[in-house]
């Protein structure tokens, strides 16, 4: 399998390098460029077409959310992952609004980046946990549910119960052992389910879950 080709955007130029060196020491991973400020990751995008943008919220010129929705109406292939220090869950649904992929925290342990973007490679959502929780207690607290009319209908009961996981921050391989079913099958459900809600990315989804009811709202917190 090649290498996930990383474009690596943050204003700081210390933490930029210091997160290349950690990605580059990774056998499966290489950071094909980087750059400063949304500006430069549209150019660098478009040049290098990467697999992967992990992309910084805020930076001067052009911000990440900016960026990130030029990035994916130009190159809807590339996917963006957002890597920032907020865990406001503002920020969180702006950066999902305008497309993103995935949203991770940047005080995470080098070893969970590295599992998260293995997971991307495999389909997975770079999504932390922590902010899934937030999102869901959000919603909770404030009882701001949006019925989808038919959308219970339009999925299977499997799917429905694939859904509840996935909007839990669950990986496939989660899913797979918490559903007793083969991973391969959870991939093909997620597919499914993708198609008859009309999203993007699997955050997305798993955003609309909650919001339609599919997870319930009263239910714990698997953090």
């Amino acid at each position: 399998m090649n290498p996930l080709r990383i474009l690596l955007v943050d204003d700081h130029i210390l933490f930029r390098k210091g997160l290349v060196r950690l990605l580059d020491a990774q056998p499966d991973f290489d950071v094909v460029g980087e750059a400063a400020d949304g500006n430069e990751a549209l150019e660098q995008a478009h040049t290098l077409q990467p697999d992967v943008v992990l992309m910084d919220l805020r930076m001067p010129v052009c911000d990440g959310i900016k960026a990130t929705r030029q990035i994916k109406q130009e190159l809807p292939s590339v996917r963006v992952v957002m890597l920032s220090v907020s865990e406001d869950d503002q920020d969180f649904m702006a950066a999902i609004r305008c497309g993103a992929d995935g949203y991770l925290v940047k005080n995470m342990r080098p070893e969970s980046l590295f599992q998260e973007l293995r997971g991307l490679a495999q389909g997975e959502a770079p999504l932390s946990k922590a902010m899934t929780a937030k999102l869901l207690r959000e919603l909770a607290r404030s009882g701001h549910v949006v019925a989808a009319p038919g959308a219970h209908d339009a999925l299977s009961v499997r799917e429905q119960e694939v859904l509840a996981l996935l909007a839990e921050g669950f990986s496939n391989a989660e899913i797979a052992a918490e559903l007793r079913i083969a991973a391969n099958t959870v991939r093909n459900h997620v597919r499914s389910i993708l198609a008859k809600l009309g999203a993007r990315n699997r955050v997305q989804a798993a955003v609309y879950a909650v919001r339609a009811g599919f997870l319930p709202l009263d239910s714990p917190i698997r953090d």
